[in-house]
């Protein structure tokens, strides 16, 4: 299953503006993904967002990575203009769904 488009579009963004490869970048926002209970593959721009405010200036600075904040407030203009429509999020009915174990 392919990542949504916010994910791609801040891993993409970090690469740029850090000192951290592709790579890194993908899985320093994975493990804040985890931390909020969300995927990779159905966050939305809105989810995405507080993961940006919230968790991933934490995670720049456990691995040493300075002007963390200002790269997350950078992050955030890039987030606003995704929108949630066709971003790979999951209908409520999927998500329960899955829950109850009748995916």
């Amino acid at each position: 299953m392919a990542d949504a488009r916010a994910f791609d579009l801040i891993c993409e963004e970090i690469e740029q503006k850090s000192s951290l490869s592709r790579l890194e970048a993908r899985g320093t926002v994975r493990l804040a993904l985890k931390k909020a209970g969300l995927d990779a593959t159905t966050v939305t721009p809105r989810q995405m967002l507080v993961v940006v405010e919230k968790l991933l200036p934490g995670e720049f600075e456990s691995r040493g990575i300075e002007g963390g904040a200002q790269i997350c407030a950078a992050l955030e203009p890039r987030l606003a203009q995704l929108s949630d429509e066709g971003s790979g999020a999951e209908a409520p009915e999927q998500v329960f769904a899955r829950l109850g174990g009748q995916a």
